[in-house]
């Protein structure tokens, strides 16, 4: 931040949408939007409870989706912004025991390609930030045996590396972050062969 720059703080419900309109009265106009609410939980389909699906999908897409739609007006008129949508690997390659997560994270990427050539003429960018597992609370929720967590220790990656990644793409026109670079790699592997990759991995993948 800039010196004699002021920082705003609005909690909000991205999953209540007069939580995001209070917010935005609060905080607005917005000039770059980093999408980065979400939580998953890792359990078999057949385990998992509807509640908990529905609510995945509220927060990793829906409040994604209605803070998006907030902020274009605005910045359609000032013909300037940037768009960032935190999504995640698993959005690229989808594994055992996160079915749901998955395919919410399946559904941000959908939704912001859609939405970057949409707004193409804008002014406003569309960057999507694909990270790896990253060393938060998140597991707190999503990996309740803690198996998850000690098989992925070694990629973990810091929140801070991912935040300053973040922060030198506001503004620029990078279409898309993936973080760590070789994991990227395992998803185009993935795209190209993914009977293969699904038969090669599919054990490691089941320790959650």
């Amino acid at each position: 931040m800039s010196a004699g720059g002021v920082c705003h703080i609005a909690q909000l419900d991205v999953s209540q949408l007069e939580d995001i309109d209070r917010a935005y009265e609060e905080v607005g106009p917005v000039d770059i939007l980093v999408n980065n609410a979400g939580f998953g939980v890792f359990d078999l389909v057949e385990d998992a409870s509807i509640e908990e699906m529905v609510s995945m999908f509220e927060v990793n897409v829906f409040g994604l989706i209605a803070c998006t739609k907030k902020v274009i007006p605005e910045m359609k008129q000032r013909g300037q912004g940037h768009i960032i949508n935190i999504a995640s690997q698993a959005g690229k390659i989808a594994t055992p025991k996160s079915a749901i997560y998955s395919a919410s994270k399946h559904a941000v990427l959908g939704f912001s390609n859609s939405l970057r050539m949409e707004l193409a003429d804008s002014g406003i960018h569309v960057t999507t930030v694909n990270p790896g597992p990253i060393a938060t609370d998140f597991f707190t929720i999503a990996d309740r045996s803690g198996e998850y967590v000690k098989n992925v220790d070694f990629m973990m990656l810091s929140a801070d590396k991912v935040a300053g990644k973040v922060v030198s793409a506001m503004m620029t026109k990078k279409r898309e972050i993936n973080l760590p670079g070789w994991m990227n790699a395992g998803s185009k592997l993935y795209q190209l062969f993914p009977f293969l990759f699904e038969k090669a991995a599919r054990k490691a993948m089941m320790k959650k």
